[in-house]
């Protein structure tokens, strides 16, 4: 399906559910919960982040001296 398709399915059911308000606030906190998954850079799908460890483990060894440092390693990957 394309987005076009996806955009003109959504408002087609959108127009069938804003009849009913109880309906409508479960749409507005859902969406809300979708839009701040989207501003969360931390989140990634798995396919992401085993291909962020395949780049990882090729990488030449390397050893850090604290949490910290490895930690921005691995998101600078």
């Amino acid at each position: 399906m394309t987005a076009v398709q996806l955009n003109a399915q959504i408002w087609r059911d959108m127009s069938i559910l804003a009849e009913s308000e109880p309906m409508m606030v479960r749409i507005a906190k859902y969406l809300s919960k979708l839009v701040k998954e989207k501003e969360d850079s931390t989140l990634m799908t798995e396919k992401e982040f085993f291909a962020k460890l395949d780049r990882a483990e090729k990488q030449p060894g390397k050893s850090f001296e604290s949490v910290e440092e490895l930690d921005k390693y691995i998101r600078s990957l």
